[in-house]
């Protein structure tokens, strides 16, 4: 992420408030009438930069920012790529002990289920990896 502020580009790796993902894809995601290259985590408090790349970079430390709003989230859908992959169950432990349930699937599905439960109000967050 650039320091340069663009208009349209997420600033500072953070945009406060709950918003849909109108486009995902080209590595990026087109959010709140923005748009930021890379990964991102959706929470409660609003959409951040992830400098997560790859499924196996999925850790306690890159999610840290899930457990720091646990009591806002019921859900967090993982958006792993172009392919599913499945968390370790140690670190899936971990998120169920801070009350939150987990479930791994293409980052396009994963996006496409965050705007859904978002729509409804539920509370779900997302931590979704950027695909080509």
């Amino acid at each position: 992420m650039s320091e340069a502020r663009h208009p349209g580009q997420i600033h500072d790796g953070f945009l406060p408030g709950r918003h849909g993902i109108d486009a995902y894809g080209n590595g990026g995601f087109r959010f709140g009438q923005m748009s930021h290259r890379g990964s991102i985590l959706l929470l409660p408090s609003g959409i951040r930069a992830w400098e997560v790349d790859a499924p196996a970079a999925i850790d306690a430390r890159s999610l840290a920012p899930v457990l720091a709003e646990a009591e806002g989230i019921e859900l967090l859908l993982i958006g792993t790529g172009a392919d599913i992959v499945f968390l370790p169950d140690p670190l899936r432990q971990r998120l169920k002990a801070a009350g939150i349930g987990v479930d791994a699937m293409q980052t396009g599905a994963a996006a496409r289920t965050y705007n859904i439960l978002m729509a409804e109000n539920r509370k779900v967050a997302a931590a979704l990896i950027a695909v080509a």
